[in-house]
């Protein structure tokens, strides 16, 4: 998995999370109350601001929006948010309320008592228009919104019903983490991420249940007429109900849990994340449960990096849940965004049915001449018009496993055309790669390819290597 090509908008209520922590020695002459003796502080984004603190750990691109006020927390927090290279600050500076703060007093990893400081006045007409402003200028650049509402006023229905909209006119998903028991406010979200406490409150059902959780999940996705429910439910994992589709519920791993606080910030950045660089919502999901996971198992308010939810992959359920075969759709957006960073995306067919060291060889010269690599496998009934009845072998998903497995191979792809021209046309790869057995003007969309600016390359293929020759052998024993 690489997230490092996805950008997502965090919308929501952006708060400065302060920790000050030290020790307790006496009691306060002044009123019968202990005294902490400040030794140290911490501060980070919090709220809107973790949901991009967990997207750019798992190697993403975070652009947050939201209000901060003109005072000493505002700075503080500005000045955080500058400091994280992969995180665009476009909030909006208000002069009509404080910049939200939850003070934290720690004495021996005990928290005494939590200040807040915040607003609870609506937000203001100017407010809204600005947010708005500021969300036009940014979502032409991402490929998921989140929605992190925490009631303080930013998620208003002004502000919503912008960001659906625009959204839904770029057919870019927004995933939101609900506060409001009215999920009629969230009309227009792709998948909205409610835990189990919150499902009960907006359907007014019991959730207990699997059969339970599903029927209030279906009850309030009918409110908010959106496409997907996740429901985390603590112990008992993930369930995702979606309109037009199966439920898929997740287990938790059993672990130990020292805290869950964040784990719903990085269950939603890393659905946006999934989603948005072309994952299914249930390989999204399967990635999001091993991230909350991880940070679940740590102290505090935490975020997972791409080689621990890797692993936690690999604990719970092995590589199944890595997608091995990306639709052509999402094949395209990751070509764009690797060109877009100005990397050469390179390209290869062919039916690949029983991998052998001549296919291999042909891959690792394609790469060398590439940043990244997108092969193109015949369907089974591609295979099957041009080499027989008795093939494939293997059939498009055990093809497309191995290959996703090569390390020279970036993407996997399919077409059931006998060419793969319309897909070289989808994908406009930079360098076309074909056998050294084929004369350029043989070779299918080198025209198309070269008329844009890219180039043609006839690898250099290893002999003594068929498919052909290996299944006679086979036949033959």
């Amino acid at each position: 998995m690489d997230f490092s090509s996805v950008s997502v908008l965090c919308l929501g209520d952006v708060m400065l999370d302060r920790f000050l922590y030290g020790t307790m020695e006496r009691i306060s002459p002044e009123a019968p109350v202990p005294v902490l003796l400040l030794d140290s502080r911490r501060e980070m984004p919090g709220g809107a601001g973790n949901v991009a603190n967990n997207i750019i750990s798992l190697g993403g691109r975070a652009i947050l929006v939201g209000l901060v006020g003109q005072d000493e927390a505002g700075g503080v927090l500005r000045n955080a948010l500058g400091n994280q290279a992969r995180v665009v600050d476009a909030t909006v500076c208000s002069p009509a309320r404080p910049t939200i703060c939850k003070t934290r007093f720690i004495a021996v990893h005990q928290q005494v008592v939590r200040a807040d400081e915040e607003s609870r006045a609506p937000l203001q007409p100017e407010e809204a228009e600005a947010l708005c402003r500021a969300i036009d200028a940014q979502i032409d650049q991402v490929q998921a919104v989140v929605v992190s509402d925490y009631g303080k006023g930013v998620c208003s229905p002004t502000v919503l019903t912008h960001v659906f909209t625009m959204a839904r006119a770029r057919g870019i998903p927004v995933f939101v983490d609900p506060k409001t028991a009215d999920y009629t406010q969230y009309r227009g979200a792709t998948c909205i991420t409610p835990n189990a406490k919150e499902l009960a409150l907006a359907s007014g059902m019991p959730v207990g249940t699997e059969a339970q959780a599903e029927l209030a999940a279906r009850t309030v996705m009918a409110q908010a007429d959106a496409s997907a429910i996740l429901a985390t439910r603590s112990e008992k994992g993930m369930m995702l109900v979606r309109r037009d589709g199966p439920v898929l519920s997740v287990p938790a791993r059993a672990r130990e849990v020292f805290d869950v606080s964040g784990a719903g910030d990085t269950v939603i950045a890393t659905m946006a994340l999934g989603v948005g660089s072309g994952m299914s919502f249930e390989q999204a999901m399967r990635v999001a449960n091993a991230a909350a996971g991880v940070v679940v198992g740590k102290l505090g308010t935490a975020t997972a990096d791409m080689q621990e939810v890797q692993h936690e992959l690999e604990e719970q359920s092995g590589p199944d849940d890595i997608p091995h075969l990306l639709p052509l759709s999402a094949a395209c957006a990751q070509a764009q965004r690797w060109q877009a960073q100005g990397l050469k995306v390179g390209f290869t067919n062919g039916c690949f049915d029983i991998i052998h060291p001549g296919h291999v060889g042909l891959l690792a010269e394609a790469r060398a001449v590439c940043d990244r690599l997108v092969v193109a496998l015949n369907t089974d009934a591609s295979v099957s018009r041009l080499k027989g009845p008795t093939r494939p072998v293997n059939s498009l998903d055990a093809r497309a496993r191995v290959m996703a497995a090569i390390r020279y191979v970036d993407a996997v792809v399919s077409f059931d055309e006998d060419t793969p021209l319309e897909t070289i046309r989808a994908l406009m790869p930079d360098v076309l790669i074909k056998g050294a057995d084929y004369k350029p003007e043989q070779v299918v969309g080198a025209d198309i390819v070269q008329s844009n600016g890219g180039r043609l390359v006839l690898a250099t293929l290893a002999a003594g290597h068929s498919t052909t020759a290996t299944i006679g052998r086979i036949q033959g024993s």
